[in-house]
């Protein structure tokens, strides 16, 4: 699973759409919690430090969150289609 997980973490590019499950603490209690978007960009490249932003829109507003590709809160990520892109940052999208 571990070695698939870092399979998956190289292959997002910018134009896929993702869904992405992260583990989130509330108080005492600790919940799944899934984003599901279009990535619009990736940053630092496989770097430890690595971050993709994901958009989707709720309700015709736009909502924008970045994750760290290597945080171990990042519990799955799953490629549901992988998007044809001429550029490396689609933040053109944020305007359509």
């Amino acid at each position: 699973m571990k070695e698939e997980l870092k399979q998956i973490k190289k292959r997002i590019k910018a134009g896929d759409v993702v869904r992405i499950y992260q583990r989130i603490k509330e108080g005492d209690k600790e919940k799944v919690q899934m984003f599901e978007g279009i990535v619009i960009a990736r940053k630092h490249g496989n770097e430890i430090g690595a971050t993709i932003t994901v958009r989707k829109e709720v309700s015709g507003i736009g909502v924008e969150k970045i994750f760290p590709i290597h945080s171990p809160t990042i519990e799955k990520i799953e490629i549901l289609k992988e998007g044809k892109r001429k550029r490396a940052k689609l933040y053109y999208l944020r305007k359509k």
